[in-house]
């Protein structure tokens, strides 16, 4: 039987051969998270993404403040990405591959939990509490970041964490 190590790996090969048949340019990638990975994608490519994983959404209707960043996120079973807020950024995502849940809350109680299948999408506001977690299989998401201080794009460091089962 394959270890989780092993079927995480298969998993990110598949994904990135993927993603570059489909035209993707992965300007980054992380498998080294403890509750999957990530990889992100060419922002110039920003539309195409909205093309491939949101029903063609125009990039003008998702723009807040110039800026967007597609990903697309992995989680891995059982596991939970911390309980969080942004300050300078909006997000939509779309499960793409997996059944996955959302918990968000507008304060620092977690809400109730929401399941979504492949093809279902929630919107997040900028400092809205959420959380993604990982249920029986893996999880597959595509992300976009929408930008909400066009002096400040939000990076990986606009986190702030409420609860998080890593202890970071």
């Amino acid at each position: 039987m394959a270890s989780v190590t092993d079927m995480k790996e298969k998993l990110f090969g598949e994904l990135e051969q993927e993603l570059q048949a489909k035209g993707f340019s992965i300007d980054k990638q992380d498998r080294s998270r403890p509750w999957g990975g990530f990889f992100v994608i060419d922002e110039a490519q920003a539309q195409r993404f909205a093309d491939t994983y949101f029903n063609g959404i125009s990039v003008d209707e998702l723009k807040i403040s110039g800026k967007l960043s597609p990903k697309i996120l992995v989680v891995a079973p059982e596991k939970r990405l911390s309980w969080q807020y942004h300050h300078r950024r909006a997000e939509i995502w779309r499960a793409v591959k997996g059944t996955v849940a959302v918990v968000t809350s507008n304060t620092d109680e977690e809400g109730e939990q929401k399941v979504l299948q492949p093809g279902d999408q929630i919107k997040l506001q900028q400092g809205e509490r959420h959380r993604l977690v990982g249920l029986s299989d893996w999880g597959v998401l595509a992300e976009i970041w929408q930008h909400t201080d066009v002096a400040h794009p939000s990076d990986e460091e606009d986190i702030v964490r409420v609860q998080d089962d890593f202890g970071r």
